[in-house]
């Protein structure tokens, strides 16, 4: 299993257009970017490619990588972030079988699944496979598991990803307050990707604050929808993850922080 990230980024990416940030600053300086998130999953097995969310910067991340075009894609949550590459389809692939949860959102009256067929209904190319949370399914040669995760208002997912000698697995956006069950899916991953979109210090910017503190009185959640970078790393050691990379970051990180080691940068390559 060999995993790209293609968009390590939160919406708005890092460096954000017009920023004069520290931490932009950094980026445009270094080359370090993070892009609208996106992984890719090659199965060194088969062949063939797994595409997790489909970036608004889908163009870009291909043209800047090696990794082949997915073969199939997954879509974790109906954020445009993590949906709106799908449209990058149209003339790029004969066909891009993708998953998605079935559960009907309260908020949308949809599945994920449904709003991908509603909204990419006009593209022949593109099947939409709606899977049943917690439920095995096979894609690219991986078994693939869809997990539920707290970000509201949305419904959105996390993942397990086994390959024949490797786990892989993704927090999706979320707060800390992952349910329990879904932790235990997660938990003996060779490779965990946390999102972690701030420090916790930011949380007191937040209108809403952090919550989920830990014993040390340390934020845990950004708000309602995200972990904290210390929340992630918590997480990390509690599903006991060999190795934890942290995903889906904003720009503000304080910028002698913001490209450490166990942050994410676009082009990262893991070999499980």
């Amino acid at each position: 299993m060999r995993v790209t990230l293609l968009g390590t980024g939160d919406t708005t990416g890092t460096p954000v257009p017009r920023c004069d940030c520290p931490t932009c600053t950094r980026s445009r300086e270094t080359g370090q970017e993070r892009s609208r998130f996106s992984v890719h999953v090659e199965n060194e097995r088969t062949g063939e490619s797994l595409l997790i969310d489909a970036s608004p910067d889908f163009r870009a991340q291909f043209l800047e990588t090696s990794v082949p075009l997915p073969d199939e894609a997954v879509i974790s949550h109906v954020h445009f972030d993590h949906l709106d590459g799908l449209g990058n389809v149209y003339r790029l692939l004969q066909e891009l079988p993708v998953h998605a949860a079935n559960e009907t959102d309260p908020e949308t009256r949809q599945s994920v699944a449904g709003t991908v067929s509603s909204r990419y209904g006009y593209l022949d190319q593109l099947t939409v496979h709606p899977e049943t949370p917690f439920d095995r399914f096979e894609a690219a040669g991986f078994s693939v598991t869809l997990v539920p995760v707290e970000h509201p208002p949305l419904v959105s997912y996390g993942l397990r990803i086994e390959g024949e000698n490797a786990i892989l697995a993704l927090t999706g956006d979320t707060s800390f307050a992952i349910p329990e069950r879904s932790r235990a899916v997660l938990r003996g991953a060779d490779l965990l990707l946390a999102e972690a979109i701030v420090p916790a210090a930011m949380c007191e910017k937040h209108p809403l604050g952090g919550r989920h503190k830990n014993a040390d009185g340390v934020p845990r959640s950004f708000g309602t929808k995200h972990m904290t970078r210390e929340g992630a790393l918590e997480m990390a050691e509690e599903l006991d993850a060999e190795q934890v990379k942290l995903v889906h970051l904003s720009h503000r990180y304080p910028a002698d922080e913001a490209f450490g080691p166990k942050l994410g940068v676009d082009g990262d390559v893991f070999t499980l």
